[in-house]
Formats: C-alpha cells, sequence, structure tokens
C-alpha cells in the first residue's frame, strides 16, 4: 500500500487519516441532505456529526438493515432515531 512519507511523518497514524477522511465525506454528504434546513437546525446537524460521527455511522448502518427489512426509508429512520433518541437529545444539549 502507498504512503506518503510526510503524512506519516507527522504523528498521524493511518486510522485517523482514514477517520478524517470519513468525517469530512459525511459532512460533505450531510450537507447536500440538509440545504433545505433553517440554518440553526443546520448547525445542531453539524454539531452531531464533529461531536460524535460514529453515532450517526451507526444510525445509517441500522437504518440500512431496517431498509433491507423491508420498511420505507422514512419508517426506517423513525424507528432508529426513536432507539437513540436520548444520545441525540444529550449531543444536542437538550438533555
Amino acid at each position: 500500500m502507498w504512503r506518503h512519507p510526510q503524512m506519516f511523518n507527522s504523528g498521524l497514524k493511518q486510522r485517523d487519516i482514514l477517520t478524517l477522511m470519513m468525517n469530512f465525506l459525511m459532512k460533505q454528504m450531510m450537507k447536500s441532505q440538509i440545504k433545505k434546513l433553517p440554518v440553526d437546525q443546520q448547525a445542531i446537524a453539524h454539531k452531531v456529526v464533529d461531536e460524535n460521527p460514529e453515532l450517526l455511522m451507526k444510525i445509517a448502518e441500522e437504518v440500512q438493515a431496517e431498509m433491507k427489512q423491508g420498511k420505507d426509508q422514512m419508517a426506517a429512520l423513525m424507528i432508529v432515531a426513536e432507539r437513540h433518541k436520548d444520545e441525540m437529545q444529550a449531543l444536542m444539549g437538550n438533555k
């Protein structure tokens, strides 16, 4: 596997770089999905991604699993959102 020498001399590990890339891609994808939301709600969504990207990845995986069981996207999202309601509220500062 090719590795850029300066990248790894700077103290960043390969896993750290992968995490940074995933966070960047997630933010870009989210940006296109939430552009119709009010600015304050967009800020909340960005905060959730910044503070706990693993939770969003977990939610996305669970939504996909629900959809594979035959639920439409909105129903799957509602089910998964209910499961993680407390975690999301804590991130948004509502708890």
